[in-house]
């Protein structure tokens, strides 16, 4: 038996290992914790399909593991870091205290879950959409997961107050985990930022984001990961209407 067809499996599952701590850490509302170890899922997700294509082993029980480890790390995880964060509100600031008149309000952290539920259906999507696998048509799990996980560390680490009030607010939240499971499944198509081939010709536009990225996080740290995101999207859009995004999906059909 070849041990070698069984390497990017193993990757693939120290990223579910590394979602099922963040699941724990999540539930007990240590988001240091819990970001770090979506953070170590996220890599290992990065270089299995990589580590795959190198040793050319790819399989279809690979793709399938691949989308049930993104399910807890970048889906299940950052739906309870929602939750979590919704029912904080309720718990401790008294303008959204349930009372017997506004039972039915217990319902709003609930609602965190939404970005759960649009992961899932991301993921189903990915699978079997053939547009698909050399880009992205939507926000892709992990890096949606990344920038519900930036909200709590934002909130608690950052000098603008304006900013702390609006992550203070459930229905700011709610709108969050509505346009979370929105952008995951939007008809947007973007760059991969999956290595495939060594050369610049294959990866300038992911080394100019990964640069400028860096830059973010050194200037702005927590809050510069929504900055990411939203560069992201904006350079995947400029690129596809430049026609310098080779992998655009919209092409290869």
């Amino acid at each position: 038996m070849s041990i070698k067809k069984h390497i990017p499996n193993v990757i693939t599952l120290l990223n579910l290992s590394a979602g099922i701590f963040a699941l724990i850490h999540a539930f007990n509302g240590n988001y240091n914790e819990a970001f770090s170890c979506v953070c170590v899922g996220i890599f290992f997700d990065f270089w299995d399909g990589f580590v795959a294509r190198l040793l050319k082993v790819q399989s279809p029980l690979g793709v399938q593991l691949d989308s049930l480890a993104d399910m807890v790390t970048s889906g299940v995880v950052p739906g309870v870091v929602m939750y979590k964060m919704l029912a904080d509100i309720q718990e401790n600031q008294p303008d959204y205290n349930l009372t017997p008149e506004t039972f039915y309000m217990g319902i709003v952290p609930y609602l965190g879950f939404l970005i759960t539920l649009g992961s899932c259906y991301r993921l189903a999507k990915f699978n079997i959409d053939t547009r698909q696998t050399d880009s992205f048509i939507g926000l892709p799990t992990p890096a949606n997961a990344l920038f519900i996980m930036s909200l709590p560390m934002i909130l608690f680490d950052n000098q603008f107050e304006a900013l702390s009030n609006l992550l203070s607010n459930p229905y700011v939240l709610v709108g969050i985990s509505l346009f979370s499971a929105y952008i995951l499944n939007a008809e947007i198509p973007l760059f991969s930022l999956k290595v495939k081939y060594f050369s610049w010709a294959n990866n300038k536009t992911q080394v100019i984001f990964m640069l400028i990225s860096a830059l973010f996080l050194v200037f702005f740290q927590y809050l510069g990961i929504p900055m990411i995101i939203l560069f992201y999207v904006l350079l995947s859009v400029i690129t596809n209407k430049m026609g310098t995004n080779n992998g655009s999906p919209y092409k290869a059909n």
